[in-house]
């Protein structure tokens, strides 16, 4: 069974272009931590290695228990004013807090 992810153009490509940039990391890690301000908080980093709990996505990887939080996600990057950053469109969030980061479900 496949869990359902999707990212979009920009996000693919900034995936890439941050993996780049970071050495010899080769994935980038997307998981969910509890904490936050509103229970759960997404949390980006790069990797070298695949854990057996890990989904691969292209050049990302997602630990199945957050997986499991976002499936049926999209993941975005989006570039504004006040900043630049991906953006987990996470249909199963019931709320979030304005940074966009934390989120409870």
């Amino acid at each position: 069974m496949t869990k359902k992810i999707s990212f979009t153009e920009d996000a693919l490509k900034q995936i890439k272009k941050v993996i780049l940039e970071n050495g010899p990391k080769k994935y980038f890690r997307i998981s969910v931590k509890g904490g936050g301000c509103s229970g759960f908080k997404y949390n980006f980093t790069f990797d070298d290695q695949v854990n057996k709990d890990d989904v691969i996505f292209e050049s990302t990887i997602i630990d199945k228990t957050s997986l499991t939080i976002i499936e049926g996600s999209t993941i975005d990057y989006k570039k504004e004013m006040i900043g630049d950053t991906f953006v987990i469109n996470n249909p199963k969030a019931s709320s979030s807090c304005g940074c966009g980061l934390s989120f409870s479900v």
